[in-house]
Protein backbone atom coordinates (compact mmCIF):
# COMPACT_ATOMS: atom_id res chain seq x y z
CA UNK A 1 0.00 0.00 0.00
CA UNK A 2 1.55 3.69 -1.20
CA UNK A 3 0.85 6.12 1.31
CA UNK A 4 0.71 9.74 0.58
CA UNK A 5 2.97 12.69 1.58
CA UNK A 6 0.55 13.07 4.11
CA UNK A 7 -0.57 10.41 5.47
CA UNK A 8 3.43 9.49 5.76
CA UNK A 9 3.50 13.33 7.78
CA UNK A 10 0.70 11.53 10.14
CA UNK A 11 2.01 8.57 10.78
CA UNK A 12 5.72 10.47 11.64
CA UNK A 13 3.45 12.57 14.54
CA UNK A 14 1.98 10.02 15.69
CA UNK A 15 4.86 7.45 16.07
CA UNK A 16 6.91 10.76 17.94
CA UNK A 17 3.69 12.06 19.76
CA UNK A 18 1.04 9.28 20.45
CA UNK A 19 -0.95 8.84 21.65
CA UNK A 20 -2.43 11.60 20.01
CA UNK A 21 -5.98 13.06 19.43
CA UNK A 22 -6.86 13.76 15.84
CA UNK A 23 -7.85 17.44 16.65
CA UNK A 24 -4.05 17.63 17.94
CA UNK A 25 -2.64 16.33 14.53
CA UNK A 26 -4.71 18.93 12.33
CA UNK A 27 -3.47 21.49 14.41
CA UNK A 28 0.09 20.32 14.07
CA UNK A 29 -0.44 19.88 10.32
CA UNK A 30 -2.22 23.15 9.88
CA UNK A 31 -5.41 21.39 8.65
CA UNK A 32 -8.59 21.24 9.56
CA UNK A 33 -9.87 17.78 11.66
CA UNK A 34 -12.50 17.17 8.92
CA UNK A 35 -9.86 17.12 6.02
CA UNK A 36 -8.06 14.49 8.13
CA UNK A 37 -10.75 12.27 8.47
CA UNK A 38 -10.15 10.43 5.08
CA UNK A 39 -6.73 10.05 6.17
CA UNK A 40 -6.86 8.87 9.49
CA UNK A 41 -10.15 6.56 8.37
CA UNK A 42 -7.62 4.78 5.92
CA UNK A 43 -4.68 4.74 7.93
CA UNK A 44 -6.95 2.96 10.92
CA UNK A 45 -8.22 0.42 8.45
CA UNK A 46 -5.12 -0.92 7.11
CA UNK A 47 -3.66 -1.15 10.29
CA UNK A 48 -0.92 1.56 10.57
CA UNK A 49 -2.82 2.96 13.52
CA UNK A 50 -5.27 2.22 16.76
CA UNK A 51 -7.76 4.53 17.75
CA UNK A 52 -9.17 4.30 21.07
CA UNK A 53 -12.23 6.75 22.78
CA UNK A 54 -11.11 9.69 25.05
CA UNK A 55 -6.75 8.66 24.11
CA UNK A 56 -6.57 9.35 20.75
CA UNK A 57 -4.51 7.35 17.84
CA UNK A 58 -1.42 5.60 18.56
CA UNK A 59 0.98 3.78 16.02
CA UNK A 60 -0.02 -0.39 15.95
CA UNK A 61 3.95 -1.07 15.31
CA UNK A 62 3.04 -3.78 13.22
CA UNK A 63 5.12 -5.00 10.29
CA UNK A 64 3.39 -3.69 6.69
CA UNK A 65 3.54 -8.01 5.80
CA UNK A 66 1.19 -8.74 8.93
CA UNK A 67 -1.17 -5.67 8.15
CA UNK A 68 -0.87 -7.47 4.55
CA UNK A 69 -1.94 -10.78 5.70
CA UNK A 70 -4.63 -9.30 8.16
CA UNK A 71 -6.22 -7.55 5.37
CA UNK A 72 -6.18 -10.50 2.64
CA UNK A 73 -7.69 -13.08 5.51
CA UNK A 74 -10.96 -10.82 5.05
CA UNK A 75 -11.24 -12.36 1.82
CA UNK A 76 -13.76 -15.83 2.47
CA UNK A 77 -13.67 -18.21 -0.02
CA UNK A 78 -17.14 -18.24 -0.63
CA UNK A 79 -17.26 -14.88 -1.93
CA UNK A 80 -14.91 -16.10 -4.97
CA UNK A 81 -15.68 -20.44 -5.31
CA UNK A 82 -17.30 -20.80 -8.83
CA UNK A 83 -19.05 -23.53 -9.51
CA UNK A 84 -17.75 -27.40 -9.32
CA UNK A 85 -17.36 -29.60 -12.55
CA UNK A 86 -17.76 -33.22 -11.27
CA UNK A 87 -18.00 -36.80 -12.73
CA UNK A 88 -19.02 -39.98 -11.09
CA UNK A 89 -16.82 -42.71 -10.46
CA UNK A 90 -17.99 -45.11 -12.96
CA UNK A 91 -17.79 -42.62 -15.73
CA UNK A 92 -14.89 -43.27 -18.24
CA UNK A 93 -11.86 -41.63 -18.84
CA UNK A 94 -12.70 -40.91 -22.15
CA UNK A 95 -15.85 -39.10 -20.81
CA UNK A 96 -13.80 -37.50 -18.63
CA UNK A 97 -11.29 -36.42 -20.69
CA UNK A 98 -14.06 -34.62 -22.89
CA UNK A 99 -15.60 -33.17 -19.57
CA UNK A 100 -12.20 -31.61 -18.76
CA UNK A 101 -11.78 -29.52 -22.39
CA UNK A 102 -15.00 -28.79 -23.12
CA UNK A 103 -15.05 -26.78 -19.73
CA UNK A 104 -11.74 -25.57 -20.17
CA UNK A 105 -10.55 -26.45 -16.09
CA UNK A 106 -7.63 -28.59 -14.92
CA UNK A 107 -9.50 -30.08 -11.98
CA UNK A 108 -12.47 -32.72 -12.27
CA UNK A 109 -13.94 -33.73 -8.64
CA UNK A 110 -15.64 -37.61 -8.33
CA UNK A 111 -18.48 -38.38 -6.48
CA UNK A 112 -19.75 -41.41 -5.56
CA UNK A 113 -23.05 -42.91 -5.70
CA UNK A 114 -24.09 -41.16 -2.62
CA UNK A 115 -22.84 -38.02 -4.09
CA UNK A 116 -20.41 -37.48 -1.51
CA UNK A 117 -16.36 -36.65 -2.89
CA UNK A 118 -14.59 -39.69 -3.57
CA UNK A 119 -11.53 -38.31 -5.55
CA UNK A 120 -10.31 -35.87 -7.93
CA UNK A 121 -8.70 -36.17 -11.42
CA UNK A 122 -6.07 -33.71 -12.80
CA UNK A 123 -4.98 -33.40 -16.31
CA UNK A 124 -1.83 -34.88 -15.05
CA UNK A 125 -4.00 -38.02 -14.57
CA UNK A 126 -5.72 -38.65 -17.57
CA UNK A 127 -2.87 -38.02 -19.29
CA UNK A 128 -1.02 -40.84 -17.95
CA UNK A 129 -3.84 -42.77 -18.52
CA UNK A 130 -3.75 -41.95 -21.93
CA UNK A 131 -0.45 -43.13 -22.98
CA UNK A 132 -0.31 -46.72 -24.22
CA UNK A 133 -2.76 -48.52 -26.14
CA UNK A 134 -5.66 -49.17 -23.16
CA UNK A 135 -9.31 -48.42 -24.31
CA UNK A 136 -9.91 -45.56 -22.40
CA UNK A 137 -13.89 -46.23 -23.02
CA UNK A 138 -13.38 -49.31 -20.66
CA UNK A 139 -11.25 -47.58 -18.18
CA UNK A 140 -13.52 -45.57 -15.15
CA UNK A 141 -12.14 -42.72 -13.46
CA UNK A 142 -11.81 -44.27 -9.97
CA UNK A 143 -8.96 -46.69 -11.35
CA UNK A 144 -7.05 -43.69 -11.73
CA UNK A 145 -8.43 -40.43 -9.23
CA UNK A 146 -6.44 -39.48 -6.63
CA UNK A 147 -8.70 -41.11 -3.87
CA UNK A 148 -10.08 -39.46 -0.02
CA UNK A 149 -7.98 -39.22 2.38
CA UNK A 150 -5.17 -37.85 -0.12
CA UNK A 151 -6.92 -34.72 -0.65
CA UNK A 152 -7.09 -30.94 0.12
CA UNK A 153 -9.91 -29.37 0.12
CA UNK A 154 -11.24 -26.15 1.73
CA UNK A 155 -14.65 -24.96 2.97
CA UNK A 156 -16.43 -21.14 1.94
CA UNK A 157 -15.31 -19.90 5.50
CA UNK A 158 -11.56 -20.16 4.66
CA UNK A 159 -9.58 -17.36 3.77
CA UNK A 160 -9.06 -17.01 0.08
CA UNK A 161 -4.60 -16.61 1.63
CA UNK A 162 -5.24 -19.86 3.50
CA UNK A 163 -6.54 -21.51 0.19
CA UNK A 164 -3.99 -20.09 -1.70
CA UNK A 165 -1.58 -21.57 0.56
CA UNK A 166 -2.71 -24.89 0.51
CA UNK A 167 -2.62 -24.80 -3.07
CA UNK A 168 0.97 -24.23 -3.34
CA UNK A 169 1.93 -26.26 -0.79
CA UNK A 170 0.38 -29.48 -2.34
CA UNK A 171 0.99 -27.84 -6.01
CA UNK A 172 -2.45 -28.57 -7.32
CA UNK A 173 -4.53 -26.38 -9.43
CA UNK A 174 -7.67 -26.08 -7.77
CA UNK A 175 -9.39 -27.11 -4.37
CA UNK A 176 -12.78 -28.38 -3.83
CA UNK A 177 -14.89 -26.20 -1.84
CA UNK A 178 -16.66 -28.77 0.69
CA UNK A 179 -19.86 -28.65 2.91
CA UNK A 180 -18.89 -31.09 5.71
CA UNK A 181 -21.46 -34.10 6.43
CA UNK A 182 -20.55 -36.47 9.38
CA UNK A 183 -17.93 -38.32 8.01
CA UNK A 184 -18.36 -37.06 4.63
CA UNK A 185 -17.80 -34.37 2.30
CA UNK A 186 -20.14 -33.09 -0.23
CA UNK A 187 -18.53 -30.75 -2.97
CA UNK A 188 -20.08 -27.41 -3.13
CA UNK A 189 -17.87 -25.02 -5.39
CA UNK A 190 -14.23 -24.91 -6.47
CA UNK A 191 -11.37 -22.35 -5.91
CA UNK A 192 -8.45 -22.42 -8.61
CA UNK A 193 -5.17 -20.40 -9.38
CA UNK A 194 -7.34 -18.42 -11.74
CA UNK A 195 -9.98 -17.61 -9.01
CA UNK A 196 -6.83 -16.38 -6.60
CA UNK A 197 -5.55 -14.35 -9.04
CA UNK A 198 -8.68 -12.35 -10.60
CA UNK A 199 -9.47 -12.11 -6.58
CA UNK A 200 -6.50 -10.60 -5.47
CA UNK A 201 -6.08 -8.14 -9.16
CA UNK A 202 -9.50 -6.86 -8.13
CA UNK A 203 -9.02 -6.37 -4.44
CA UNK A 204 -5.81 -4.21 -5.30
CA UNK A 205 -7.81 -2.14 -7.94
CA UNK A 206 -10.48 -1.09 -5.58
CA UNK A 207 -7.45 -0.58 -2.84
Amino acid sequence: MELSNRQEQILTIVKEQGPISGEQIATTLNLSRATLRPDLSLLTMAGFLEAKPKVGYFYTKKKQSDMIEESLNRFLVRDYQSKPVVVKENETVYDAIGKMFLEDIGTLFVEDEKGQLAGVLSRKDLLRASMGNQDLNNIPVHIIMTRMPNLSVCTPEDSLLSAANTMMEKQVDGLAVVERREDSLKVIGRITKTNVIKAFVGIVKQE
